[in-house]
């Protein structure tokens, strides 16, 4: 990893009526995208009325996409589904957050029961404690540099760049971030703008340089582009 980056400022943002919380700067980013590329206009127009959105609680979001690791949408949604069951959070639609306290005191063999795989439970765990015993700096990370807190981030097992990089997207909601490891970005790209070709890594990052400093909207709109039911984290 490189030198952490400098402070910014955290973008504001906008609180719905159901909680979530999503990115003041979306509208301006879609404006900005519809003007420098004919994709992101027509994907603009086709998914606008949808939005990223955020939880609000950095626990939960690195817990789900642990889960979420290397098994299908559908089967990290079913696995998660049990694993609030088993907190006692069965509600059809809870999104609330759960607390690094209802994970530690369960025992592993229960959280395997709900579809985790061992490694997956003492990843879950691991992430519990980084928590629980403060060793992350949850309080300064508004006003860290992204790849400041992938750093950070990458130093708790199962967690590598790309899951850091979803938490920076999902949790912190930063603008310009550009996950050039996530399958759905470069499919998207290939089918958007190379014909289903196979895309590269540096063909993927020059296709992206127009969607600057709203990388992550960009992106977003890809992923609408391939399934138009937002993941959640």
């Amino acid at each position: 990893m490189g030198s952490p980056a400098p402070k910014v400022a955290a973008p504001a943002a906008d609180v719905s009526a159901d909680a979530l919380v999503t990115p003041s700067y979306w509208d301006e980013a879609c404006k900005h995208l519809a003007k420098r590329d004919r994709v992101m206009r027509k994907l603009v127009a086709e998914h606008g009325h949808a939005r990223l959105y955020s939880r609000g609680d950095a626990f939960t979001t690195l817990a789900r996409s642990i889960v979420g690791q290397q098994i299908s949408v559908k089967a990290a949604q079913s696995v998660w589904n049990r694993l609030l069951a088993l907190l006692g959070h069965d509600d059809v639609g809870f999104r609330g957050p759960i607390p690094v306290a209802d994970v530690l005191r369960q025992e592993p063999e229960d959280l395997r029961q709900v579809g985790l795989s061992a490694r997956k439970v003492d990843y879950l765990r691991d992430l519990a404690l980084h928590f629980d015993e403060n060793r992350l700096h949850v309080d300064d990370w508004q006003q860290m540099g992204d790849e400041a807190i992938i750093d950070e981030l990458v130093a708790i097992r199962g967690i590598g760049r790309w899951t850091a990089e979803m938490f920076l997207i999902f949790h912190l909601m930063r603008p310009n971030v550009l996950p050039l490891d996530d399958v759905g970005l470069i499919k998207g790209i290939s089918m958007s703008y190379f014909s289903g070709e196979p895309v590269s890594r540096a063909e993927a990052r020059d296709v992206a340089e127009a969607w600057a400093p709203y990388r992550t909207v960009g992106t977003w709109y890809l992923w609408r582009s391939l399934d138009p039911l937002p993941v959640e984290y």
